[in-house]
């Protein structure tokens, strides 16, 4: 294998405050934005020194960069970017969701997680998404849109837990930019008005969703200035009262009311089902932190999300089974047809052992064995695509992971979601993707809150995947539904050598991992690794792939080996895309790449302190 450098991060500053609020603005769109609101430059690469913030947003890069320019660290830029998103981003995440938030401590070398995955109510039991008088699932357009779907949010906890164990300002400090953009107002792009469009007919289905998000009953217009004062008061009372206000307080009494008495628009003929969540339920919520996922991968170590995502596991997984073959550009079609066997694979294992290790044995160790990857990569063959659904392996019984049978279908799995990446001049690293599940969540606003509710309890399994096979995923209460999130940071020699991530549902692991392919495999620079058209096997009969790779000799190369390749699903953008990474790349004398999606979601934002050639 080349020879890799190692790239370090620098360190050194002192800490300032975070800037005031500008004052309360109340004033409903209008038409035309003002230009001191027009948003900052947007552009997908950026090289400098200081710290940096990659995301999907230029409003949230620049919340995240003007705190680390006036002293702030990762954590703090962190919380201020995702506070950030939840006002320009709402159908993505928000205070209504939860997340992982994946921290690498430069003075320790050791990397911490933070599980802020959202949990089923204490009402919830295994069969809460079937219909009693069938046993069957109920429709899954029913699901989303309800009470039901909703799970305890845990993003306000994972603000405070990061703050608290890392950062170095108050919660209150850390929302001010965000409460200040809520206040304001942002310019409508054509991303914004596409998502929107795409959630119409479902908003108009609940008045405080309607009156937020369509404003005077019509799609929000490109230039215009979108303001939700909602956001701002609700962001304030978390400065002023902490999270207590959502665990404990107002914040968190409208939610449990507004789930378990949804505010359906009056002639709405949607079938809205009342959800579970009680105040106790709010009340007992906890953050985990808990270890990282850890492999190794040719000479550098892989940091990620431990169950319950199975981010970390089915990544890992992949990449050792990878490791046991030669994979190069000097034969892009070999070295695609291994990385789409490898996620076969490690898909085919996740779906049958992930769960939340709280309520299932989740063999994590095993999963992440060097050995038992040896065995799951012996079904590669050089000449010939695997057949799926394949059968999973079993990680606890040696010598079993090269039986080849046929397994379970993938679950459904929402695309949307939100990541962001932020660095420090100290050395200090955040991967962190955060979400409210689908595009526009379960479409429930919290009347005068400003923020939608997740549907995260839609990836449960709704029914046993597989008769006689145990689900890990089934609903239960108090359990976390498995995800999909994958924040990693990349270590060699013990600092940082990069930091990335990805909205997309369940293609969030096959982005992580051929963004890592591309980066560590075929010779990319990191801004072509995330820009390099993307194919998503995920133990399906066909392969999800953009128009980009439809059109390139690889495809025909790779068919021959008996792959099947359907265009990616369209979502609220022109064209077909998979997944949306924010990365961060770190070198000698502290500069640092940030790289964000030049095209996909309307195109990303990176910055850094000190922009340099």
């Amino acid at each position: 294998m080349p020879t890799r450098r190692v790239l370090v991060a620098a360190a050194s500053a002192a800490l300032l405050a975070v800037p005031l609020l500008l004052p309360h603005a109340t004033a409903a769109p209008s038409p035309e934005a003002s230009s001191g609101l027009r948003p900052p430059a947007k552009q997908a690469v950026a090289t400098g020194s200081g710290g940096a913030v990659a995301s999907v947003n230029p409003y949230a890069s620049q919340a995240g960069v003007d705190v680390l320019r006036r002293g702030g660290n990762a954590a703090d830029a962190a919380v201020a970017t995702a506070a950030a998103l939840g006002v320009v981003e709402p159908y993505s995440a928000g205070i209504g969701g939860g997340g992982y938030f994946v921290y690498y401590d430069a003075r320790a070398k050791k990397v911490h997680t933070i599980d802020g995955r959202e949990t089923a109510p204490s009402r919830m039991r295994q069969d809460s998404f079937t219909d009693p008088s069938t046993g069957k699932a109920i429709p899954f357009d029913e699901a989303v849109n309800s009470g039901l779907s909703v799970g305890v949010p845990g993003t306000p906890a994972t603000w405070q837990k990061a703050l608290d164990d890392w950062g170095t300002v108050s919660l209150a400090k850390a929302l001010r930019p965000a409460t200040r953009i809520a206040d304001e107002g942002f310019v409508v792009n054509d991303e914004f008005r596409a998502q929107t469009k795409l959630n119409e007919a479902r908003f108009r289905d609940f008045s405080s969703t309607a009156e937020l998000f369509l404003p005077n009953g019509e799609l929000p217009v490109v230039g215009s200035r979108f303001r939700n004062p909602g956001l701002a008061h609700t962001y304030r009372e978390l400065a002023r009262e902490g999270v207590g206000a959502m665990y404990h307080g107002s914040i968190g009494r409208d939610v449990v009311r507004t789930v378990q008495n949804p505010p359906v628009t009056e002639g709405s003929t949607r079938n809205v089902r009342p959800g579970l969540m009680e105040t106790s339920d709010l009340a007992d919520y906890r953050t985990l932190q808990q270890a990282p996922t850890h492999t190794s991968y040719r000479g550098v170590d892989v940091y990620s999300m431990a169950p319950s995502s199975s981010g970390g596991t089915t990544v890992g997984e992949a990449l050792n089974i990878l490791e046991n073959y030669d994979v190069s550009s000097a034969d892009p079609a070999h070295a695609l047809h291994h990385y789409l066997e490898a996620g076969r694979i490690a898909f085919a294992d996740r779906n049958r052992w992930v769960g939340d290790p709280a309520f299932s044995d989740v063999p994590t160790t095993e999963l992440l064995s060097k050995e038992y990857a040896k065995e799951r990569a012996c079904l590669i063959r050089p000449d010939a695509a695997l057949t799926s659904p394949l059968a999973p392996g079993d990680p606890r019984s040696p010598g079993q992971g090269c039986a080849q049978g046929t397994g379970s279908q993938e679950p459904y799995e929402g695309p949307s979601t939100t990541h962001l990446v932020a660095s420090d001049r100290w050395g200090n690293v955040v991967s962190y993707t955060l979400t409210i599940e689908q595009t526009g969540g379960s479409a429930i606003t919290v009347p005068g809150r400003g923020f939608l509710l997740n549907n995260e309890l839609t990836d449960f399994d709704f029914t046993p995947l597989q008769q006689g096979v145990p689900d890990p995923n089934l609903p239960g209460p108090g359990k976390r539904p498995r995800s999909s999130m994958s924040p990693t940071i990349v270590l060699h020699d013990g600092r940082p050598l990069v930091a990335l991530g990805s909205p997309g549902g369940s293609t969030i692991i096959t982005t992580v991992l051929q963004t890592l392919v591309n980066r560590l495999d075929l010779g990319m620079s990191l801004p072509q690794a995330v820009a390099a058209p993307r194919i998503s096997q995920r133990n399906r009969t066909t392969t999800d792939a953009e128009p980009a790779f439809l059109s390139s000799p690889e495809r025909s190369a790779l068919e021959a080996l008996g792959h099947r390749f359907v265009q990616a699903p369209q979502t609220f953008t022109p064209s077909p895309e998979i997944g949306a990474v924010a990365a961060l790349e770190f070198g000698p004398h502290g500069k640092v790449t940030a790289a964000a999606e030049p095209k996909r979601r309307g195109g990303g934002s990176a910055m850094v302190v000190h922009e340099t050639p």
